[in-house]
This record gives structure tokens, sequence and C-alpha cells, in this order.
């Protein structure tokens, strides 16, 4: 327990600076803008294009493991935007808002530090590959439903295009097909190239662990929404578990993937969700308080999943 701790403390630990930060300067929250556009444009595809570029070109190719962990998600996504719909009566928006809550965690800013810091330089694969191909079909998904509901005002053409045009450019998607290509190709770095990578690499999660702690604190709790009560543990527990059963189900993946993405599956409600919200005028409030939420409640089952992986206590094969 001592080492999970010891792998916990720094993590969140920079969570709380950040917010401890942010309520003394009181900064407004435009001042947060560059250091999210360092991390989203520099930092974190520096560390993907690392990690994919580094990598054997068959294991980037397991579409097996990419489809079957975006099934799980997504089987997550389904049962909340069910009981959205017809058992709250909620509007398609306010469903589509509250499913990927509890299905969209915080694995982009998260994700590839405490994988990595906890599982070893064997997690990067199937981290880029979730983080990457997650966060594409998220893009998809969330303009596609709220164009349903007409909540998005564009054209089918328009809509289609800027669908495209957002996920083939988004700079976690273009540095990993980068990566992608010069692992293909076996294509060799310079030194001072694979030098400023790596600087870049290296900043990746404390900025973002950071500006993730002072967007918090500049989203203070002002109630605690009916729907908490199921997505919280939806989000901790029931995702995490869902994904596990159904990799070990599928089979034929290597131990430190299934644990990965348990790992990814666990992290809280990414701030996406909030933004996601805020674009459509959709579930904001509740939205910042999901947040909140399940990145205090992620501490503790954070915590116990990280014990499980490492005490050996999560079976390693499920299914015979």
């Amino acid at each position: 327990m001592a080492d999970i701790v010891g792998l916990l403390l720094p993590f969140f630990g920079l969570i709380v600076i950040g917010y401890i930060a942010a309520r003394i300067t009181k900064q407004p929250a435009e001042a947060l803008g560059w250091l999210n556009t360092f991390i989203i444009y520099a930092a974190l595809p520096a560390l993907f294009f690392k990690l994919v570029s580094q990598t054997p070109i068959e294991q980037l190719t397991r579409v097996d493991f990419i489809a079957t962990d975006l099934a799980a998600t997504y089987l997550i996504f389904l049962l909340l935007f069910l009981i959205g719909c017809f058992l709250r009566r909620n509007s398609l928006a306010d469903s589509t808002i509250q499913a990927f809550a509890g299905a969209y965690g915080n694995i982009g800013y998260m994700g590839p530090g405490l994988a990595l810091l906890a599982l070893g330089e064997r997690a990067a694969v199937p981290v880029a590959l979730i983080v990457c191909f997650e966060n594409a079909l998220h893009f998809i998904v969330a303009p596609g439903l709220m164009a349903v509901e007409r909540g998005d005002k564009r054209s089918p053409w328009r809509l289609a295009a800027d669908i495209v045009r957002k996920v083939l450019l988004h700079p976690f998607i273009l540095s990993t097909a980068l990566g992608f290509t010069a692992a293909a190709f076996s294509i060799g770095q310079p030194i001072a190239f694979q030098r400023f990578v790596d600087y870049l690499a290296q900043a990746a999660a404390p900025c973002a662990l950071f500006a993730m702690g002072v967007t918090l604190a500049l989203r203070p709790l002002k109630r605690i929404p009916t729907e908490i009560g199921y997505i919280v543990p939806v989000k901790l527990i029931l995702h995490p578990l869902v994904v596990y059963v159904v990799l070990q189900a599928v089979g034929g993946f290597d131990p430190i993937w299934i644990e990965s993405a348990v790992l990814l599956a666990a992290l809280p409600t990414a701030t996406n969700v909030f933004v996601i919200g805020q674009q459509y005028g959709v579930w904001q409030e509740r939205a910042s308080a999901t947040i909140l939420i399940t990145t205090a409640c992620s501490v503790v089952t954070v915590s116990l999943v990280l014990y499980l992986i490492k005490s050996g206590a999560l079976p390693v094969q499920l299914f015979l």
C-alpha cells in the first residue's frame, strides 16, 4: 500500500497544488488559456509521438483491442443514455451529456502520466491507442447526437465536414499518426529532435495535472445533482469492471494492455464533458459538479484499482 501512496501522492498532489494556487491567486479563467494550449498542442502530442514512434508496428495495429475497448466504453455510454432518456425522461441533449459523464474519463490529462508511472513503458502503446481512438469517437458522437436534438444549427454536410476536420486535425490524432508513420517506416530521428520531444513530453503530466486542479477550483460546487447518485459509481466502478470483463472475455491481450485499459477506465469524468455541455448550453453546472465529485472520489477508487493491479489480485485469466 505504501507503493500505491507513493504513486498517487505526487499525482494527485499536483492537482491539489493547482487547486490551491487558483483559490489563492484568484486568477480569471482566461489566465489558464495558454497553459492549456501548451498542454494540448505541444506537451501531450510530443508524449504520444514519442510513445508510438518507438513501438514495433505490429503492436500498433491491434484493431481487436481498440474495438473491444471502445465497445466496453460505449456499453456504459448506452446504459446511461437509456437511463436518462427513458427512466428520467430527460431530453436527448441532457441524456447525451450524462452518458458522456459516465463514459468519458480524463484519459488525456491523467491517463498517460499515471499509467506510465504505475505500469511502466509497456503501457505506452495501449494508452496511446485508447486516448486517440476514444477521443476520436467522442468527437464524432457528441455533435452527431446534438444535431439529432437540433442543438446544432449546422447543415448535415457542414456538420460532417466539421467533425472530420476536428478529428483529423486534433493534435492527439495528428501526433499519433506521425508516430505511427515513423514506426511503420522505421524513420530515424536525429538526437537533437529526440531530446526536444523528450523535453516537451516530460512537461505533459505535471502541467496537465496542475491545469486540472486550477480548472476544478474555477468551477465551485454549487449543488449536487440527483444524477450524481448513479453516475459516480458507474464511472468509477462499473466502467473499469465492464472494460476488464469484456477484454477478458474476448481474450488474447497482454495483461499489461488489460491493466492499462482498466486503469484508464477508472479515471474520473473528463473536463471535456463540461466543454461539450458549455458548447451546446446543456447540463453545464451539473457536468462541472460531476467532474469535481468524481475527481475527489477517484482518490479512493483509483487507489483500489492500482492496489488490485500491483498486488496481483486482479486475475490475469478470467475466462478459460
